[in-house]
C-alpha cells in the first residue's frame, strides 16, 4: 500500500498552478511518484488531496484512490484522512510526498526489503548531506536503531553535527501506524499533527525504528520553490540520459538535449543538440534526431531523419526523412520512405509510402496515395470559412508547383496537375489538369509603367 501527501498549496512556488502538478521533464511531479510507488506493486495507492483537489484527480484519474484533506493541520492530520481506507489493512505502507519526484522504484523496494526483514514497525528513508541545515537529524542507537529524529531548531550542537537526514519517505507496518496515530497531539508551537510524533511513540513502545540510507542524494529532494524544481529537472535529465545512452542511445551532448519521463528511443539512435522530446513520443532504432528539433506524442519509425523541424501528435514511417524546418501538427500519417522537406506544414494527413512534399507547401485534411510528389508551393485550400473538407489524391500523381486544391476534390492516379492550376473539379485517373488563365504579353507596356512611375517620383521631388 502507499499514501502520497498531495494536499499543500505550495505558496513558495508563487504559481497558479498547484504544487505536485508542476512538471519534471514533462511530467506532473505527483505522476513520478505514483508512477514509482506502483512498479513496487503496491496494491493500494491512496492520495491525500487538499488544495487544488480537482486538478489532480483529473490528473491521476482511476490510478489512485483519494482522501481529502480540507484543513490543512499537519503531516499526522493528513495520514489521517485515509484511515476510512486503509485503518483495517494488514502489511506494509508506505508514505510518501507528492513534490518528491526523484524517488526510484528501486530505492523503495530496498526499504520495504530493509523494514520487512528487521521487523520494524517503521523504515524512515534518510540520506547524508555535507550541509543539512534545515533538515530534521537522525540520531541512531549504538545498534543501528534509530532513537530519534531531531528538528533543526531543537538539536544539540551533537546532534546538529549529524548529517544524515530524514527525507520524509517511510514504510510503517499498518496497523501500528493507525494505532499510533491515535495517540499523536497538536500540542507545539504550530499546532499541527506531525507525523514524526508517530516514530517516538513506537519507539517508547518499544518497537522497532529503522532506516534505510540512499547514497543518491537527489532522491531527498522535496520540491517546494522554482530553485528546487530547477535542480530536480536537472537531475532528472542527467538520469534519463544516461539510461538513454546505456540503452544504445547516441546522445551528443547531453547537456544541450531534453528528454521527457515517457519517452521510448530505441538503439543506435543519434541525438544532436537542441533536440527535445516530450509525451509519449517513441523514437525507432538507427534515426537521426535534431539538430534544434521539437518532438511531441508523436512516433518515428526506424532509419528516419528529422532535422530543425517540429512534430505533434505525428506519426512518421521507417525511412522517413523530415525538415530541415518542417512542421507535422496532430494526425499527420506519413507511411515509409516519405520526404517532407524545408518550410513544409502538414495536419491530419496521410501520406502513402514514396511520397515526396519536398518545399514550401501545406497539405491539410488531405489523403495522400503513394509515390505522389506534390511541387514547391502546393497547398490544399481545404477551409470555405464554415466547414473544412477533404482533398484526395491517389497514387503516382504529380501535382505541380504553386498550385491549389480547392476541397473537396479528388486528383485520380496517375494525374498530373500542371503548375500555377487551381483545381476546384476533380481529376480524372491518367489526366492533366490546366486550370490557368492564358498568357498574354502586351508589347512595350514595361516600358509605359515604368515611365509612368519616373513621372510620379519626379512630381513627389
Amino acid at each position: 500500500m502507499a499514501i502520497i501527501l498531495a494536499a499543500g498549496k505550495g505558496k513558495r512556488m508563487k504559481s497558479k498552478l498547484y504544487k505536485v502538478l508542476h512538471p519534471v521533464c514533462g511530467k506532473p511531479m505527483v505522476g513520478h511518484v505514483l508512477d514509482a510507488v506502483q512498479q513496487v506493486q503496491c496494491e493500494r495507492s491512496v492520495v491525500i488531496v487538499g488544495h487544488g483537489a480537482e486538478a489532480v484527480q483529473a490528473y491521476l484519474g482511476d490510478r489512485a484512490e483519494y482522501a481529502l484533506q480540507s484543513e490543512q493541520l499537519g503531516t499526522g492530520h493528513a495520514i489521517q484522512q485515509a484511515e476510512s481506507l486503509l485503518g483495517t489493512e494488514q502489511g506494509t505502507t508506505i508514505i510518501i510526498c507528492g513534490d518528491t519526484p526523484l524517488v526510484t522504484p528501486e530505492t523503495l523496494e530496498n526499504i520495504i526489503a530493509n523494514h520487512e526483514s528487521q521487523g520494524a514497525a517503521v523504515t524512515i528513508l534518510t540520506a547524508s548531506m555535507i550541509d543539512p541545515t534545515g533538515y530534521g537529524r537522525i540520531i541512531r542507537g549504538a545498534d543501528g536503531s534509530v532513537q530519534k529524529i531531531v528538528e533543526q531548531k531543537e538539536g544539540t550542537p551533537e546532534e546538529l553535527a549529524v548529517q544524515e537526514i530524514n527525507t520524509g519517505t517511510y514504510c510503517f507496518d499498518n496497523s501500528k501506524l493507525f494505532q499510533a496515530l491515535s495517540q499523536i497531539t497538536n500540542d507545539n508551537a504550530q499546532q499541527e499533527y506531525y507525523l514524526t510524533d508517530c516514530i517516538k511513540i513506537l519507539r517508547e513502545q518499544g518497537e522497532m525504528v529503522a532506516a534505510y540510507e540512499t547514497f543518491d542524494l537527489a532522491e531527498s529532494i522535496g520540491v517546494n520553490d522554482r530553485l528546487a524544481l530547477s535542480e530536480a529537472e536537472g537531475f532528472m535529465r542527467a538520469r534519463l540520459a544516461k539510461k538513454h545512452m546505456l540503452n544504445g542511445v547516441t546522445i551528443i551532448d547531453p547537456s544541450a538535449t531534453y528528454i521527457g519521463a515517457d519517452v521510448v528511443i530505441g538503439s543506435d539512435t543519434v541525438l544532436y543538440p537542441g533536440t527535445i522530446l516530450n509525451g509519449h513520443t517513441v523514437i525507432g532504432e538507427d534515426c537521426i534526431i535534431g539538430p534544434n528539433t521539437e518532438i511531441e506524442d508523436s512516433t518515428i519509425g526506424n532509419g528516419s531523419t528529422v532535422r530543425q523541424s517540429i512534430l505533434s501528435g505525428a506519426e512518421v514511417g521507417a525511412e522517413g526523412n523530415i525538415g530541415p524546418f518542417a512542421y507535422l501538427r496532430p494526425g499527420t500519417k506519413l507511411s515509409d520512405q516519405v520526404k517532407v522537406g524545408d518550410f513544409v506544414e502538414l495536419k491530419n494527413v496521410t501520406v502513402g509510402q514514396g511520397s515526396k512534399i519536398p518545399h514550401l507547401s501545406y497539405v491539410g485534411d488531405a489523403v495522400v496515395g503513394s509515390g505522389v510528389n506534390i511541387g514547391c508551393g502546393a497547398i490544399t485550400a481545404n477551409y470555405d470559412g464554415l466547414n473544412k473538407s477533404i482533398t484526395e489524391i491517389g497514387d503516382n500523381v504529380f501535382i505541380g508547383s504553386n498550385s491549389n486544391l480547392i476541397a473537396p476534390v479528388r486528383v485520380g492516379d496517375g494525374a498530373y496537375v500542371v503548375a500555377g492550376s487551381t483545381i476546384t473539379q476533380d481529376v480524372e485517373a491518367n489526366d492533366m489538369a490546366i486550370a490557368r488563365q492564358r498568357q498574354e504579353n502586351k508589347s512595350g507596356y514595361a516600358e509605359k509603367i515604368r515611365a509612368k512611375a519616373k513621372a510620379i517620383y519626379e512630381k513627389k521631388k
